[in-house]
């Protein structure tokens, strides 16, 4: 971590001269710093005459809170900024390192799926990228993506937030979209494969712009004040080993009943897009092996892929 931002992460003021001390630089040095750290970070540092500097409603991540949240036997990778989560989990991947979770600050390229990208303000949000082998065929994967929307949305709950899940792994408080995740395979599937799960959670953000070009929320703006991120984490990663475990051994159908209980959009019009093919319908739920289902007429039709994607039909 940057030692100025170590310094100020405490919430307290500290003086400029106490700063210079910590530092060993000089109070011009000091400026400069603190310049370069708001235009790197985006945040914004409270100045007081006599009182000094301080940065406040922030909470940082450090590896000894991670390592608390996430439980000893985590073998974490932190980092204050990467281009994106899920490609340094790839790159943790190639170079045979045993780690279990890449976690960032910041990611400077944010990946969601079909390309788009995740906004990612500094120590905002929670982004992450998990590391699962894949035990066996990639068969073994279905459903896997709605698994992991479950295990967010049950975080969101315990957080106090009424969420929902729409397919395949959309996560929403109030038609908003509070969470986006993201599945790639990677590896050998002669040998060995890993799947890498990025996970995203809008936590204090309370202005991402117009980018995202969706209705979004978080969920300090749910609840009207700031949430821990680290309470998030310890949640979320929790039900996640829990759950990808389970799924592991018994496949989707073990959480159909919660998804059928978490669902949204079920008997509305929707489109499916396919690439250049459309299909309209109603929303009718998904199958034993997390297939979307559309409806039309009498007749429901199940499809799956990684590049699908589900619209109301007013949105199509």
């Amino acid at each position: 971590m940057d030692p100025l931002l170590e310094i100020l992460s405490d919430g307290d003021f500290h003086s400029g001269a106490a700063i210079g001390r910590q530092l060993g630089i000089s109070r011009a040095a000091i400026w400069k710093r603190m310049q370069f750290l708001e235009q790197r970070t985006g945040l914004s540092l409270e100045r007081s005459a006599g009182k000094g500097y301080r940065l406040s409603g922030i909470e940082l991540f450090d590896l000894v809170k991670l390592q608390q949240a996430c439980g000893s036997g985590a073998r974490i990778a932190f980092y204050e900024t990467v281009d994106s989560t899920n490609s340094e989990a790839m790159r943790q991947i190639k170079s045979r390192r045993m780690i279990d979770v890449v976690i960032a600050e910041s990611q400077t390229a944010g990946k969601g799926r079909r390309g788009r990208s995740w906004m990612s303000p500094f120590a905002s949000n929670l982004y992450m990228s998990l590391i699962w082998p894949v035990v066996g065929s990639v068969r073994q994967l279905e459903g896997l993506s709605l698994v992991v929307g479950l295990a967010v949305a049950r975080a969101l709950r315990e957080a106090g937030l009424d969420a929902g899940v729409k397919w395949p792994n959309d996560v929403q408080v109030g038609g908003k979209k509070i969470s986006g995740i993201l599945l790639e395979l990677t590896g050998d599937p002669a040998d060995q494969s890993f799947v890498v799960i990025g996970i995203g959670v809008n936590v204090n953000s309370s202005n991402l712009g117009e980018e995202i070009g969706q209705p979004w929320t978080s969920i300090a703006l749910e609840k009207g004040g700031h949430y821990s991120r680290l309470a998030l984490l310890e949640s979320l990663y929790g039900h996640l080993q829990d759950m990808l475990a389970l799924h592991e051994q018994q496949g989707f159908s073990a959480f159909r009943d919660e998804w059928k209980a978490s669902e949204l959009w079920l008997g509305q019009r929707v489109c499916l897009s396919m690439g250049d093919r459309v299909v309209s319908g109603r929303y009718a739920g998904v199958n034993e092996r997390g297939e979307v289902g559309i409806q039309d007429g009498e007749a429901i039709t199940f499809y799956s892929g990684g590049e699908l994607s589900l619209r109301l039909a007013d949105d199509c």
